[in-house]
């Protein structure tokens, strides 16, 4: 069992919006909002939510499957399934929780050597998810989903195509015709994984102005600049960063401050710190450190989640054949990262995780197990305890919360 120390609510599903180019007095200003505004919507969260969860469509699975959470037990409830979508492996919510978007993760669509995202409404109040639309990706097998602060913009990431792409998003919530489509090139030294770009995830940062791409295949962080009105994404200037040779950058997360970013590296298992000058958009590398314990083979090993607790605290990267989510403390001041330890993920090959907004829960989805388990971080020791509640997902891959009353 690990131990750390989670601290006070500090951030919730991303609804508060920041503008664009802010000069560095608004910017801190505007981070002090972010957080107002995020720990009002955790006490309009209520004692339920919604979990939606993403799967690759084999084995059983239909589509993405969706709960009722109980924040009080920690237990979850089947609430029911949406179909028609292959493979929605990665999912991401609209700030105002009407509208869900998911990638369709296939190699070719109407075809074209590219896969889908799909945009649907959210049904009150049960949930249940209406399909509205799907436009192309741009390139094959994008993997990642994900929106910025306003919700008027959808970042993929195609792993298969080595490509990203922005989709506007119009008052509907439906998508529109790829804005800017970005080819990635080069390669790294991993002859077998690193042949070719294979950009694995896309986000947006704290100010609403950068997304970052992780790219898999050449050991970068893409940087752009975005345009939310055009939808439209430029090349940052410097344009990207550059993490250790052969390490494979697969997810990506920013700390609340918005004064540090993390990466954690499929192909040597570990995990990189960046500070981060949000006025600029550059990454300046701070270390990197292993995700797994001294004795275990990272051979045998890869990340694949990597998210912030909502305290700012601490960090923490799903390993997949270790099977553990591993936790590092974060130094308030300089974003350096101390291992704290490992706890067993309760399944076979964890993906993705959730942490719901009051930093009170964490939701491990385990792909080959099929399962969903709930553990509860403990307030005054920050240990993580399984609740009993593990629900069977038929591929699970991507867990999301949503308040089952859309904050005002």
């Amino acid at each position: 069992m690990a131990f750390f120390t989670p601290g006070p609510l500090a951030r919730t599903l991303g609804i508060a919006t920041m503008k664009a180019r802010l000069f560095a007095p608004v910017a801190a200003f505007a981070v002090v909002s972010l957080a107002l505004t995020q720990l009002s919507t955790v006490r309009a969260a209520g004692p339920e939510m919604l979990v939606y969860v993403g799967t690759y469509t084999t084995r059983g699975s239909e589509g993405i499957y969706h709960f009722r959470f109980d924040m009080r037990s920690g237990q979850l409830e089947p609430a029911g399934v949406t179909k028609g979508v292959k493979n929605p492996s990665f999912l991401a919510i609209a700030p105002d929780g009407q509208h869900l978007y998911s990638v369709a993760e296939v190699e070719t669509l109407d075809g074209q050597r590219a896969g889908g995202v799909c945009a649907f409404a959210i049904e009150r109040p049960g949930g249940a998810l209406r399909k509205l639309n799907q436009q192309t990706s741009g390139g094959a097998g994008p993997c990642h989903v994900s929106l910025d602060r306003t919700g008027r913009v959808a970042l993929v990431a195609n792993y298969g195509g080595g490509s990203v792409a922005s989709l506007p998003i119009d008052d509907d919530g439906l998508l529109q015709p790829i804005a800017s489509f970005i080819q990635h090139t080069g390669q790294g030294p991993n002859a077998q994984r690193q042949e070719g770009p294979h950009a694995h995830s896309f986000n947006v940062d704290l100010n609403n102005r950068f997304a970052m791409a992780a790219d898999l295949g050449i050991d970068r962080i893409m940087v752009y600049r975005l345009d939310v009105p055009s939808g439209r994404l430029t090349a940052n200037d410097p344009p990207a960063a550059e993490v250790p040779p052969g390490s494979g950058p697969r997810h990506f997360a920013f700390h609340p401050s918005g004064r540090f970013a993390f990466t954690n590296n499929e192909l040597n298992s570990t995990v990189t710190g960046f500070r981060y000058d949000g006025k600029l958009g550059v990454l300046s590398l701070i270390e990197t450190l292993s995700t797994l314990p001294p004795q275990a083979a990272a051979a045998d090993n890869t990340p694949a989640e990597i998210q912030v607790h909502p305290s700012g605290k601490f960090l923490y990267v799903s390993n997949r054949g270790h099977n553990s989510l591993a936790a590092f403390k974060i130094d308030a001041d300089t974003g350096k990262l101390t291992p704290s330890g490992h706890t067993l993920s309760g399944g076979e090959i964890p993906r993705n995780f959730g942490i719901d907004p009051t930093g009170a829960f964490l939701l491990a989805a385990n792909q080959d197990s099929g399962n969903v388990v709930v553990f509860r971080v403990d307030a005054a020791t920050g240990a993580l305890t399984p609740t009993g509640s593990v629900v069977q997902v038929p591929m699970a891959v991507c867990v999301k919360f949503l308040p089952l009353e859309t904050p005002r």
